[in-house]
């Protein structure tokens, strides 16, 4: 039978500093000493007083456990002798291996032979003897360092750092090396008198971060080294130069986390031979904070110095720059929402004083669920206004307006007819808008609009359940509405560009701003339908059309809403199994011509991950199109093995005949490095903006960093590996 001992000698080796993560802990005092559990085949005194434990000895202590062969502990002199095989493990993040130590008995000092320290079972340091400190260094002497598996056929990893001497600060959790030599394949690629690295347990280490390089046709060849600075435990700084033949960049990154919120800033100053003699740069900032009562504040706030400079850099593609501020609150029976925008176009063609560049709305929505008239009351208030840096007549044209909207609604549910499931929906209200027109002498300065509205829906679903254990359903839609706009008429600043979809298919108008309201009297008619398959794929599609007693004239052509019947709509779902997906829509004209089309399908299964898309616009002048747009994107990753991942995308112009984006690229990753390849061609081009091949290489390595992920690669140590 195994004994059992509890014994504070052994609350002291598995408490001490050893494996200690931090020192700034006090030590406890007298008889507060957390008690060891020792486990061995044999545990016994001396005539001496000195305590043995050997065979299979196992000792326990919180969640640090040490397994050896042998413990020894000589009162008289206070030395402890460990021996081998040794494991010490704390938790799943340090492991400490030897085949002996000898320390002293406050566990401050001490020598162990043929010792490895490994970090979050990745990061191992080899020598041939630790020697430990005043309890918070652990020097290593003659070391080997790597993340990558070690394999019993004498094979080198992939990389390692030989040093004479690693020094490891268990307070600062710092690694430093001293003439160290990093290889590659056991070969000298390069020697360092002294490198300071973090070790994995520490998150936020001042350092280098992991380098890449950039090479592109109008800035040459570049390297970006970014340097990570902390400047607290909530906030750090981030300073990444990047330099080239034709440029000298700084990019910056600042980041803070607040008890109720957080920001990011992320920026750049550029002086490069694009732009002689001119200094360029960009700033995007975002945050979010808990603000009093229940309000939400966020912001996202963009700058650049020109059109064409986050192409130039491989940012973020726009071609207009949205800031916002917002400020909203959402219960459930209320809703207050203020936005602050401005805009900025990075397009050639549009001239920033033309375009509305200050925008500002408040909105509030209240719903009341009044017991006599039954169903529900909505009131809702909105105050907006847009302005043009420009001061000229009608292109200078400001706006401001004041919305007051008074709704309700109420549903029924049939007893007798069909079966007892027609559902009736019935909605009436009244809005009110109020304009102020300034700098544009073709329209009233004052305008005042009341427009009163009703609608009447009604559904019938309708489910069928087959032999086979698969479920339809049929849901025939119907509305009658009404609608009487009655003012002077005003610019249409905001309802140029209309959607025709699902959602507002049952809608009593379907413009996007209250610029616009549709008028008169219309009828809907449309069919829902879907289909389980107890396989698991499924089907779904729609079919709609909107019929009016006059023609609305500003819907445009390719809206699908002009004129007194509109396009059917048609959309539709499938969904297999093995990870397929398609979803598409499209209007069909009353020549049974497409005048919109788009569809996208995504498959995900095992290895493979393909999406794409396609999208057909008629030519529309009133949308600022001339030409049919015809467009064609996919993007596609393949995980050939465990280690290597290959990836494409294709942006292609049909219309045109020509590639917009190609781009390919390549990932390898190991449990000790990650190799990021990728090329990419831009063919676009404007006046601000040539065409440009993108070429970038990183390369990290692992097991300096904590971990980012739950999955794990490692090699396989075989006559190959």
């Amino acid at each position: 039978m195994r004994a059992r001992l509890i014994t504070l000698i052994l609350a002291l080796v598995l408490s001490g500093p050893l494996m200690a993560q931090s020192n700034s802990l006090s030590t406890p005092p007298p008889g507060d000493e957390p008690s060891a559990l020792l486990v061995a085949d044999r545990v016994f005194l001396t005539s001496d007083r000195t305590l043995i434990a050997e065979g299979n000895v196992e000792a326990f202590q919180g969640d640090i456990r040490l397994r050896a062969a042998r413990i020894t502990f000589d009162r008289s002199s206070g030395k402890l002798t460990v021996e081998g095989p040794i494991r010490i493990d704390q938790g799943d993040n340090v492991t400490v291996l030897a085949e002996f130590a000898e320390l002293d008995k406050g566990l401050q000092n001490g020598l162990l032979k043929s010792a490895r320290l490994v970090f979050n079972q990745q990061l191992q340091l080899a020598s041939l003897q630790m020697t430990r400190i005043d309890g918070r260094y652990s020097q290593l002497y003659k070391t080997t360092v790597t993340s990558c598996r070690i394999c019993e056929n004498g094979r080198p990893p992939l990389w390692q750092i030989r040093a004479r001497k690693v020094i490891h600060d268990q307070l600062e959790r710092q690694l430093y090396f001293e003439d160290a030599q990093f290889r590659v394949w056991d070969v000298p690629v390069f020697y360092l008198p002294a490198l300071r690295l973090p070790d994995p347990t520490l998150k936020r280490a001042a350092g280098i971060l992991v380098p890449s390089l950039r090479t592109t046709t109008q800035l040459g060849t570049g390297l970006r080294l970014p340097y990570f600075i902390p400047l607290g435990p909530h906030k750090d700084l981030t300073l990444a130069p990047f330099i080239s033949p034709k440029t000298r960049t700084l990019n910056l990154r600042y980041r803070q986390a607040f008890r109720a919120g957080k920001i990011e800033f992320n920026g750049a100053y550029t002086r490069d031979d694009l732009e002689p003699g001119e200094g360029r740069g960009y700033t995007f900032g975002t945050g979010s904070f808990d603000a009093v009562h229940d309000f939400k504040l966020t912001f996202d706030l963009k700058a650049v110095s020109d059109n064409a400079y986050l192409v130039d850099y491989g940012l973020p593609d726009l071609d207009r720059l949205q800031s916002e501020v917002s400020l909203i609150r959402v219960k459930r029976d209320s809703l207050v929402r203020l936005d602050l925008n401005h805009f900025k176009s990075l397009r050639d063609s549009e001239d920033d004083a033309l375009i509305p560049s200050l925008v500002g709305d408040l909105s509030f929505q209240r719903r009341f669920f009044p017991a006599r008239l039954g169903g529900e009351v909505r009131l809702g208030l909105e105050l907006h206004r847009h302005s043009r840096t420009s001061d000229l007549d009608i292109v200078g044209r400001d706006i401001d307006s004041i919305t007051v909207d008074l709704d309700w609604r109420r549903s029924w549910i049939s007893t007798r007819l069909f079966g007892g499931g027609l559902r009736t929906d019935w909605q009436m209200g009244i809005s009110s808008d109020i304009f102020d027109i300034r700098q544009d002498s073709s329209f009233n300065p004052h305008v005042t609009r009341n427009t009163p509205r009703a609608g009447l829906s009604f559904r019938l679903p309708m489910t069928r359940t087959t032999a086979s254990g698969a479920t339809h359903f049929l849901e025939p839609i119907a509305q009658i509405s009404w609608s009487n706009v009655g003012g002077a008429p005003v610019p249409n600043d905001q309802s140029g560009f209309v959607e025709f979809d699902q959602g507002n298919l049952l809608s009593l108008s379907r413009f996007p701003a209250n610029d616009r309201r549709e008028d008169g009297l219309a009828f809907v008619y449309g069919l829902n339908w879907a289909r389980f398959a107890p396989g698991g794929w499924q089907a779904s599609a729609t079919i709609g059309q909107v019929l009016r007693q006059t023609g609305h004239t500003d819907f445009t052509v390719t809206s699908g809403l002009s004129g007194t019947s509109s396009d059917i709509l048609l959309a539709g779902q499938l969904k297999l199994n093995k990870g397929v997906a398609l979803t598409a829509r499209g209007l069909l004209d009353n020549s049974f011509g497409l005048s919109k089309m788009e569809l996208r399908g995504d498959w995900d299964y095992k290895q493979v991950d393909l999406s794409g898309s396609y999208l057909w616009l008629r030519a529309d002048a009133a949308e600022g199109r001339a030409n049919a747009l015809s467009e064609i994107s996919l993007d596609t990753t393949y995980d050939v093995n465990p280690y290597w991942q290959a990836s494409a995308n294709l942006r292609y112009d049909i219309s045109d005949a020509r590639a917009t984006t190609v781009g390919i690229g390549f990932l390898y990753r190991n449990e000790c490095v990650t190799v990021d390849i990728s090329l990419n061609r831009r063919y676009t081009s404007s006046t601000s903006v040539e065409p440009s091949t993108d070429f970038g290489f990183t390369i990290s390595l692992n097991g300096f960093a904590v971990k980012s992920g739950s999955k794990e690669y490692r090699r396989t140590c075989n006559s190959n590996s």
